[in-house]
């Protein structure tokens, strides 16, 4: 496809990426940025779009392989165990929750997010792309680069892992008592905490979440550990004296003017 052709149809395209990418991402601007390197990469690689797939399958594709790519910078991956252990419990004849528990759950907003966002990213992909998307089996399979019968099993798996999330809630709920947002909204928060962009009485509350939460801490201390070591120049070997390359600028423009 032509650049000039793409970039006339991206913008009608951005919505549906917005929306899938705040389903998968903990927080609004980890979304914009993936929904923003997903259009500079899309302008990148304008001519490798041949009509093979849709154009909305293709740039889903591209915004998985940086979603992926930004998980793996996180170390979110998939914990084998806990999906084995999901697994197992569906495997039991015994297995069984409260129904009328998970649909009011379900029901909730942040329930359900707070539950989405525990999910291992390639299943909790897998769910939104199917469930909330609409796309077909064909389209995930090809948006993952695996085949039918492997797109399948991340949809069965985290249907699975997010009704056990869900069932889970009220035990995290009572290992919460008394601490402030749940662990959804607490993430959405932490970034702007830590640059240190949020009100007063937020700053207090994400604190407080911070220290009753057993699962929150240490990955804001992931956080702030990764963004410490990125500001290090003997790291990064930052030049204060750098420019930004008149084709990088060109190429930045260019998605900018879209």
């Amino acid at each position: 496809m032509e650049r000039a052709s793409l970039g006339e149809q991206l913008p009608a395209q951005i919505p549906d990426l917005l929306r899938y990418a705040n389903s998968i991402v903990a927080n609004s601007q980890q979304a914009e940025d993936l929904v923003s390197a997903t259009v500079v990469r899309a302008l990148e690689r304008a001519e490798t779009f041949r009509g093979d797939s849709s154009l909305t399958t293709w740039l889903h594709k591209i915004l998985h392989n940086l979603a992926i790519d930004q998980a793996r910078a996180t170390r979110e991956h998939a914990d084998e165990a806990a999906v084995a252990a999901v697994t197992a419990k569906w495997k039991r004849e015994d297995y069984t929750v409260d129904a009328d528990e998970v649909i009011v759950r379900s029901e909730s907003r942040d329930e359900l997010f707070d539950a989405l966002i525990r999910l291992p990213y390639i299943y909790r992909a897998a769910v939104v792309l199917h469930d909330a998307e609409g796309m077909t089996m064909r389209q995930i399979a090809d948006i993952f680069d695996v085949g039918l019968p492997a797109a399948k099993q991340r949809l069965r798996r985290g249907r699975m892992m997010l009704v056990t999330s869900l069932a889970d809630g009220a035990e995290r709920r009572a290992s919460l008592a008394g601490v402030p947002l749940n662990c959804w909204e607490a993430r959405r928060l932490v970034s702007d905490y830590l640059d240190d962009d949020l009100p007063v009485a937020d700053r207090h509350v994400v604190e407080a979440h911070l220290e009753g939460c057993p699962t929150c801490p240490a990955l804001y201390r992931s956080l702030v550990a990764s963004t410490e070591a990125l500001a290090n120049r003997s790291l990064t070997m930052r030049d204060p004296d750098s420019t930004v390359p008149p084709a990088l600028e060109a190429k930045i423009r260019a998605a900018l003017n879209i």
